[in-house]
């Protein structure tokens, strides 16, 4: 799959597409279905399948205190979408000028004189230009003038619920792991490259895999009994995600302490898969206290993989 990163990137060879816009946050089982339509079409009129998404996310930019946790990132979507057999992604930096456009330049200098879309695929609640002018009402207009056809993406149910990138969230907030699988149609996962931390987890017997989270929110936050993917191996272990108020941190972060493990995976990628919410994360008196509560979490998550 190729990835178009930024508008400047596109070059004459790129008109032409089968395209749809939106945030494919999680790339869930509402978006496959979504994605499958677009490759059917994609093939029948011999084009690309194209997805369009927007980097920072609107919300992001716009109100960051209120912007929900991403299920994935960039990277992620990216290796996501390729699994979907998506041909291109085309990622557009977000910022304040490109909001500010008039919502007719956006369909006639990208939608069709830099993309050429034949056929578009979006939410019905779509909108986009200056001052949100933009909808889809609007590109139904255009599309009739210009000559390409635009769609509405539909709710996609399984078991008679609507599958949402913020169901998932709250799935997932839940600790109901399950339930944001079946919506996902894969157990939820963050994927990470290990860098050093303080150490801290070493003077307490508990050294630590820490994976900075690259993204605004995260949609989990805690402690948890997690399997860790690395290479060709699954381990155990339990986790930590937050700023870890006790030791006065501000980042977020995600730290693994993975069982019976001796393993340099400094610079190393890891997958971490939550398996059971042990607790919220919290604040203790003292550092000793946080030992102690570190040695019960682990417990608790080792017997959890006993069962």
């Amino acid at each position: 799959m190729e990835l178009i990163r930024g508008l400047h990137n596109l070059r004459d060879r790129h008109r032409g597409c089968v395209l749809t816009i939106g945030k494919f946050d999680g790339v869930h089982e509402g978006h496959k279905a979504v994605l499958k339509n677009v490759l059917e079409k994609a093939r029948e009129l011999d084009l690309p399948a194209t997805v369009m998404v927007f980097e920072p996310q609107p919300e992001e930019v716009f109100t960051p205190d209120k912007a929900p946790a991403r299920l994935s990132t960039l990277a992620e979507k990216y290796r996501l979408l390729k699994q979907q057999g998506v041909d291109r992604l085309l990622c557009v930096r977000f910022n304040k000028a490109f909001a500010s456009q008039q919502a007719d330049t956006f369909v006639q200098e990208l939608l069709v004189n830099k993309l050429g879309v034949q056929f578009l695929v979006v939410g019905d609640d779509f909108r986009f230009g200056k001052g949100r002018q933009g909808d889809f009402t609007m590109l139904k207009e255009a599309g009739q003038k210009s000559g390409f056809e635009v769609v509405s993406t539909q709710s996609f149910r399984v078991d008679d619920r609507r599958i949402s990138s913020t169901a998932v969230r709250q799935a997932l907030n839940d600790g109901a792991f399950d339930k944001a699988a079946s919506m996902l149609g894969r157990p939820f996962s963050i994927t990470g490259r290990v860098v050093h931390g303080e150490k801290n987890g070493r003077t307490i017997g508990f050294p630590t895999a820490n994976v900075l989270l690259k993204r605004f929110r995260t949609p989990l936050k805690g402690v948890f009994a997690v399997t860790v993917n690395y290479r060709q191996c699954v381990w155990h272990g339990v986790a930590n995600v937050g700023t870890r108020p006790t030791l006065n941190g501000e980042q977020v972060q995600l730290e693994v302490h993975i069982f019976d493990v001796n393993a340099d995976l400094y610079g190393e990628t890891i997958e971490v898969t939550p398996r059971l919410k042990i607790r919220d994360e919290k604040k203790f008196d003292s550092f000793e206290a946080l030992k102690q509560q570190i040695q019960n979490d682990a417990q608790v998550a080792r017997d959890f993989f006993k069962d």
